[in-house]
């Protein structure tokens, strides 16, 4: 099988977020930068149907620079090749653009993938849209938050999470997966994998190899602001008599949190 993996460098969940007003950006420095989680089920799921079916698992990201020490993990753990498809902008937070780059990725680049595997979705923008305007794009298939996936052949099925139970979906390749936390376990780097990774060439495509022109990489999306939740008030605890707590805490859950 001819795989692609896509995968986003995104801020550590665990690092301290901190957000330029002036420039509605949030401030690098200091802050550790990981493959987004989701994505890293994407990458464990292309490296073992490799392994179950053969074929050749190549990981892409759209970014800066920067992003090829993610693309050098998903090495690290087992990709044949990976390509840093080179975008110099910053965060845009327009799905369609970065969907658009990467439908052309794949037109001019790599017409013949039989699979091309997503996380959900970033941990960064949270959008949950690219995976979907990719295959929408290209006339493709696809399957959203898989937990299970099994291919046979020219076809694939999926089993994804719907509410209050999971669904089956049977769809031809090529196709569009994206990976939901369970579907696998995700593998740690090997040293050995580490050091191959360092010596492997990291291509880069640049926008104009894809023939991308200012309207297809205009951004249809604003920013007005951008800042950090606020901190969570402390939880309250209500003691007495019952039947006069039970009253206080509708009044609380009508008046205050307004969920009844």
């Amino acid at each position: 099988m001819n795989i692609l993996v896509f995968v986003k460098r995104v801020p550590d969940t665990e690092s301290r977020i901190r957000v330029q007003h002036e420039t509605k950006t949030i401030a690098e420095d200091g802050l550790n930068f990981v493959v987004s989680p989701y994505d890293e089920y994407a990458v464990e799921e292309a490296l073992r149907l490799r392994e179950a079916k053969g074929g050749t698992v190549r990981v892409v990201s759209v970014g800066r620079d920067e992003a090829g020490a993610v693309l050098r993990k998903c090495l690290a753990m087992g990709a044949d090749e990976a390509f840093l498809v080179k975008d110099a902008s910053p965060e845009t937070y327009d799905g369609l653009r970065t969907a658009r780059i990467i439908a052309r990725t794949v037109e001019r680049k790599f017409p013949g993938a039989d699979l091309l595997l997503f996380g959900k979705q970033s941990v960064g923008a949270d959008n949950s849209q690219v995976p979907a305007m990719v295959a929408e794009l290209l006339g493709l298939g696809q399957a959203t938050v898989v937990t299970k996936f099994e291919v046979e052949g020219a076809s694939a099925t999926a089993y994804r999470e719907i509410e209050g139970g999971t669904e089956k979906v049977v769809l031809p390749l090529p196709a569009v997966v994206t990976a939901q936390k369970g579907l696998n376990e995700p593998r740690y780097e090997t040293l050995k994998g580490i050091m191959a990774a360092k010596k492997k060439d990291v291509p880069v495509i640049t926008l104009e190899e894809l023939g991308l022109g200012p309207d297809d990489l205009a951004s249809r999306v604003e920013i007005t602001g951008l800042d950090v939740p606020p901190q969570r008030q402390a939880g309250k605890i209500l003691q007495g008599d019952p039947a006069e707590t039970s009253r206080e805490l509708v009044r609380l859950l009508r008046g205050e949190a307004k969920v009844i």
